[in-house]
């Protein structure tokens, strides 16, 4: 197996130099970049989301992604907690990383204003199978060995605010730039920033809805920006376009199935050289999610009568 493509994949993308995975359905799944998200859908909400990227080249990135959220009154005021777990291979590095996010949340005009942070652990096992032209990667101390498994910590941080038709946040991940040391080598998380904004918007019939929505973020040296329309049906119903500048197409739909089950599916069509080693044209992302709220029952106080005691 040869993994060395990864240093020609390099020059391809600004965006391989980025460390975060992306996603096209972005606007379902802001827990996993933004911890200020957490608690803002009043519910218990849990999604995963499985993305497929640029099918049929070698070494390409698959991530998997599970969060959940949910809010939380105590002391008299409010909190988000979330989780997420997620596993991003690209190349000859799996990784599997689990996070755990808080928020703050305070009312702040017309809608509630989220604090957060969040401490993430993650484990980089790396099985590259190295080749060196005229010779050995064993003489070069700045390349790792062939099959190695590190260990790092970081944290983030986020602010994400929400209103009935309105929606936006920013944040940072892997704030601390931790290093990942291996055996003979180092390597170190990258800082990144987001910025999100979305809206819902009324059309002429009380059945149809537009939704925009935009996401932006950097490593620092390179920088994404995506933006997406989708029109709503019912509430139930949607499906939509949307562009990732100098990179691809993004084509989206969705259903609501029941009781706030989604199910959602994005292709983005890659239109850039790479397309012609790409066996379908671009990735695949599929995404599903479920919120819920706990409803306390109401005790029925009885009464009886002395007189039948």
């Amino acid at each position: 197996m040869l993994i060395c493509f990864l240093c020609g994949l390099t020059t391809v993308f600004d965006i391989i130099a980025q460390q975060d995975p992306q996603y096209s359905q972005y606007m379902f799944n802001q827990m996993a970049v933004n911890p200020g998200y957490a608690g803002s859908r009043e519910a218990i909400c849990l999604a995963a989301v499985h993305r497929q990227q640029w099918v049929g080249f070698p070494g390409a990135p698959v991530t998997s992604v599970f969060t959940v959220h949910t809010p939380v009154r105590l002391f008299g005021a409010e909190h988000g907690f979330g989780l997420m777990v997620r596993s991003d291979r690209s190349g000859f590095n799996q990784d599997v990383s689990a996070q755990l996010s808080y928020a703050y949340r305070m009312a702040l005009g017309p809608g509630k204003l989220g604090i957060g942070a969040s401490g993430m652990f993650l484990n980089r096992a790396l099985n590259a199978e190295w080749r060196i032209p005229g010779g050995s990667w064993e003489q070069d101390p700045s390349i790792p060995g062939q099959n190695e498994s590190v260990i790092g910590y970081d944290m983030g941080l986020g602010v994400f605010y929400r209103a009935e038709r309105v929606h936006f946040g920013i944040s940072t991940s892997q704030l601390l730039q931790s290093g990942l040391n291996y055996e003979r080598a180092s390597d170190r998380l990258r800082r990144h920033y987001y910025a999100m904004a979305g809206s819902v918007l009324p059309m002429g019939s009380p059945e149809w809805e537009v939704a925009p929505s935009i996401m932006a973020y950097s490593d620092g040296t390179s920088t994404q920006f995506t933006a997406n329309v989708n029109i709503i049906y019912n509430g139930r119903i949607w499906g939509g376009m949307g562009y990732r500048i100098g990179s691809s197409i993004i084509a989206m739909v969705g259903f609501d199935l029941f009781n706030g089950v989604k199910i959602g599916y994005a292709f983005d069509y890659t239109h850039t050289s790479i397309r012609n080693h790409l066996s379908a044209g671009g990735s695949h992302e599929i995404m599903l999610s479920y919120c819920f709220t706990l409803i306390r029952e109401r005790i029925v106080q009885g009464y009886r009568s002395v007189r039948f005691l």
